[in-house]
């Protein structure tokens, strides 16, 4: 599968939710660096520990976290740059805000992964304070 192709595969199931997608396409390996100063930032290492996170924020938000692209994935090489809009409710607070989500694909999994908000202080906000 083309570097192409796996970053419109990943970002078309996170836009579904259909996270057993996501998974399966999580290198066993990866590295991921989740910005900020929240209970979810900080690199994470390893499919599991990525899986674990955004099954926290799908639990934080009551299931409303949602990510849409807002153009076409932009590739170089094994690198691809998307530029996307993210939101997510829970008792009392919203979030929505665009990013950039950058990734690295090597045979036809995701190994890594950046993600910069456009907003990094209402993020922080609204995920709660790292433990």
């Amino acid at each position: 599968m083309s570097v192409a192709a796996v970053a419109q595969k990943y970002f078309d199931a996170l836009q579904a939710k259909q996270f057993d997608v996501v998974a399966g396409m999580l290198a066993d390996d990866i590295v991921w660096h989740q910005p900020g100063g929240n209970r979810f930032s900080g690199t994470h290492h390893g499919a599991g520990a990525v899986n674990t996170m955004i099954g926290g924020m799908m639990e934080v938000s009551r299931g409303t976290f949602a990510l849409s692209l807002r153009s076409a994935p932009m590739m170089n090489g094994d690198l691809v740059a998307a530029e996307i809009r993210f939101s997510a409710e829970r008792e009392g607070a919203s979030l929505a805000q665009d990013g950039v989500d950058v990734m690295r694909i090597a045979d036809g999994q995701i190994v890594e992964m950046w993600l910069y908000s456009g907003d990094q202080k209402d993020e922080d906000d609204f995920w709660g304070p790292a433990a």
